[in-house]
């Protein structure tokens, strides 16, 4: 009994000095929480809406002022064309718009029946669907006090248009979020495990003494794990067209390109985290933390950002995911070009020089 128990000491005592792991058992349940407290939220707050008011009567401009005092809609911008319309889709900047009809008022005072019609870009159909569910019911709410008496069937009729997935297939949202947690598995999470595997066993060591210079190292270590990522890559991009019926509406070069700028910024990050890894096992719970979980929580990849809290949100950004699902979408779905997709590119640029630069002065201090 008392070697058990100076055992358990021990090991207890092995445990409290080791400060990453410290961090790792009691920092990580609270992150955790907090994001799947905050980030699992199908709840609608603030979305960014456009209004096309073909009207401009008193009906229209009180039912747009309904629907922005609800607290779940902000209008992001005020439409005049149908062209304005289409633009604003395709820059990502709305996911809902609502359109009023010419002689909104009086089609509702004499002919007792009027249509509004929401459109959603339903390339996110989780956020469509529960976006034009929250406009409909602001809509009935909004009929119920202005009609007097009541009445058999609603005098607003709402027509729903889903745009870029008309069939509202589940295969648009989740074959982009397939594609990067897959690429972050292969690219990130193998190259961190594989360059914290020399470390460990002492092989880096040997390495470093050899001519070869730091960067020619990394490269040699990663390329193999690139080139892997970019065969899975067309594997996953075959099967979802010919298996599944995504589109590919947009360029393949720019495809292939956004592909390729994503696999250096994941594999560069999993160079980045070996560099702070010691061991192994470190590199796997860290990429598994870092990783897996903001690839599918704070990507967009299945919950909307937008309905995150602000801080959550500002988190978000600094998720090579969410740029690459962005951007990947922009050009499969939507078919846009490159000038549409520029800013995603450049952020996950500069994530590529912040990390490549980060790791090679960390590399540079650990054989030192």
């Amino acid at each position: 009994m008392n070697e058990l128990n100076s055992f358990i000491k021990k090991e207890f005592r092995h445990i409290l000095r080791d400060k990453r792991a410290l961090l790792i058992l009691f920092a990580m349940p609270v992150v955790l929480v907090i994001l799947f407290g905050y980030a699992i939220t199908n709840d609608i707050k603030d979305a960014k809406i456009a209004i096309l008011d073909n009207a401009h009567d008193e009906l229209s401009i009180g039912l747009t002022n309904k629907l922005v005092s609800s607290g779940y809609f902000i209008q992001e911008v005020s439409l005049h064309t149908n062209k304005e319309l289409q633009e604003v889709f395709r820059d990502g900047k709305i996911k809902l718009a609502v359109v009023f009809p010419n002689r909104f008022a009086e089609s509702y005072y004499h002919d007792n029946k009027v249509t509004i019609q929401l459109i959603a870009d339903a390339s996110d159909l989780n956020s469509a669907v529960a976006l034009t569910n929250y406009a409909s019911s602001i809509i009935q709410d909004y009929q119920k006090e202005i009609v007097k008496a009541p009445v058999q069937k609603p005098l607003f009729e709402t027509t729903v248009k889903m745009l870029y997935n008309k069939e509202l297939k589940g295969v648009y949202m989740f074959v982009p979020g397939v594609l990067a947690l897959i690429l972050m598995l292969i690219a990130c999470m193998m190259t961190a495990v594989s360059l914290a595997r020399e470390k460990e066993t002492g092989t880096m060591r040997v390495i470093t003494v050899s001519p070869l210079s730091p960067m020619t190292i990394i490269i040699g270590k990663v390329v193999p794990y690139l080139v892997i990522s970019f065969i899975d890559t067309l594997i996953i991009l075959v099967l979802s067209v010919f298996i599944f019926g995504m589109p590919i509406k947009g360029s393949f070069l720019l495809l292939f390109l956004v592909c390729l700028v994503f696999l250096f910024a994941a594999t560069s990050l999993g160079i980045m985290i070996s560099a702070f890894s010691s061991t192994q096992q470190i590199a796997l719970i860290v990429s598994i933390v870092i990783l897996f979980l903001p690839t599918i929580l704070l990507s967009g990849f299945i919950y909307p950002i937008e309905n995150m809290p602000l801080a959550l949100q500002i988190v978000c950004q600094i998720s090579p995911a969410k740029w690459f699902i962005e951007a990947i979408k922009s050009v499969m779905i939507k078919g846009t070009g490159f000038v549409d997709v520029w800013l995603q590119l450049t952020m996950l640029t500069v994530m590529i020089i912040i990390f490549v630069r980060v790791s090679i002065v960390r590399f540079r201090k650990t054989i030192a």
